[in-house]
């Protein structure tokens, strides 16, 4: 078996972007994957400006003003999106936020430290040059990178692509999955469950984490318990696919087909991992066609399914999306619980953040508790023979960062 850390590393040296790209609206290219650096068209601002609601002059003169109690005159009212002529001297222009500032001025002094006359304005303080004015370009200039390659668009990332004025932006495509649930014992929710028989959770899960991604999603299935069938299933999903994801039947049990089949259409890079929950873990490629299609195999059970996914598939798909940061953050919590360091694989322990704040441990840690998932805030990552103190901190990963 591989260690975690080894098999990590395995599947993220494997993998490569797909190779096409997309030009998107940006009203449409949240969640995807930028394909090429992004450089600011203009100067943001374009020109100085204010950033209060006030009046624009000159600080040594409002300044005077300021000691003498001299009124000073407006000579112009500039609102934003307009440009005001140059100031004329022994003046102040009255200015909103965001407008440009006439040629001559250097400050701006807020409204709420005016007092406006029949006179013209006098000023409750004596201001210094370059206050309340935003310098043009300060928040970015023309021709500089303003978003890298490998990013994951997200609404302000769309902000700023539209500040800097585009339109569109090039990304990867999306990545294109076929998930395949096997199991004779599942039934789908909505069916009458016959004795021994399983509501198929799994499914809905895998298919609900890899859209969250930013994938294009076909669920196949049910297939059989049957080599041949399960064979054809493969080698048909591989056909149209860039990564075929299956859950169940990567052990070694009687009725266990999909790694046969893999092998028979394909070849294994990678068979079990020494994590808990999880260790039956498959990963190679199916190749149909002359065309060579990722494939990853995930363990039935569904809770090795959520850790393994969350865990390992899920920077890998990310890398094939061409996304540079795939690992999700770790932070440093207490521990409302012990362990005895006896356990020889990495563990994920689920826990929640109790009223303290500390990690507290859910007391049945087995592989088929769905209801363990919903209950944790996240999980805590433990590595061979690592003993835990009560109140020592220990590497926490929230949902937040996994999901």
């Amino acid at each position: 078996m591989l260690t975690y850390d080894e098999a990590l590393h395995a599947l993220l040296d494997a993998a490569e972007p797909v190779e096409e790209t997309r030009e998107m609206a940006l009203e449409a290219a949240v969640g995807r994957v930028l394909a090429e650096d992004i450089r600011a068209r203009v100067n943001v601002p374009s020109l100085d400006n204010s950033a209060m609601d006030g009046y624009a002059g000159r600080a040594a003169e409002m300044g005077a003003s300021h000691a003498t109690g001299l009124a000073l005159p407006v000579s112009q009212r500039i609102p934003a999106g307009t440009r005001g002529e140059p100031l004329a001297l022994g003046s102040v222009a009255r200015i909103f936020t965001g407008a440009s500032l006439p040629d001559g001025a250097d400050v701006v002094v807020m409204q709420e430290q005016c007092e406006a006359t029949a006179e013209g304005v006098r000023f409750q303080v004596a201001p210094r040059p370059g206050e309340h004015v935003r310098r043009a370009g300060e928040d970015m200039r023309s021709g500089e990178v303003i978003l890298s390659a490998g990013t994951r668009l997200h609404p302000q990332h769309l902000a700023l692509a539209a500040a800097a004025g585009w339109p569109r932006l090039p990304v990867w495509r999306r990545l294109r999955v076929a998930l395949l649930v096997t199991g004779d014992e599942l039934v789908q929710p909505g069916q009458p469950l016959p004795p021994g028989a399983t509501y198929d959770s799994n499914r809905y899960a895998l298919a609900a984490q890899l859209e969250a991604l930013g994938c294009d999603v076909r669920v196949v299935g049910p297939v059989a318990d049957d080599f041949d069938a399960t064979r054809v299933a493969l080698a048909e999903m591989a056909a149209s696919n860039d990564l075929v994801v299956t859950s169940g039947g990567v052990s070694v049990g009687e009725e266990d087909h999909v790694k046969a089949a893999v092998e028979s259409i394909g070849s294994l890079s990678l068979w079990k991992v020494a994590i808990k929950p999880g260790k039956p873990l498959a990963f190679g490629r199916i190749e149909t066609a002359g065309k060579r299609t990722w494939y990853i195999g995930l363990p039935g059970n569904p809770v090795s399914s959520f850790v393994t996914f969350t865990t390992l598939v899920r920077p890998f798909v990310l890398r094939l999306q061409g996304q540079k940061q795939v690992l999700p953050r770790k932070f440093l919590l207490p521990a409302a619980f012990g362990r005895d360091g006896r356990e020889t694989r990495t563990e994920f322990l689920r826990v929640r953040i109790d009223g303290e704040g500390r990690l507290e441990l859910l007391a049945k840690q087995g592989s088929a508790a769905v209801t363990s998932l919903v209950w944790a805030h996240g999980l805590v990552q433990l590595p061979p023979g690592r003993a835990v103190d009560i109140g020592e901190p220990v590497e926490f990963l929230p949902f937040s960062e996994l999901l």
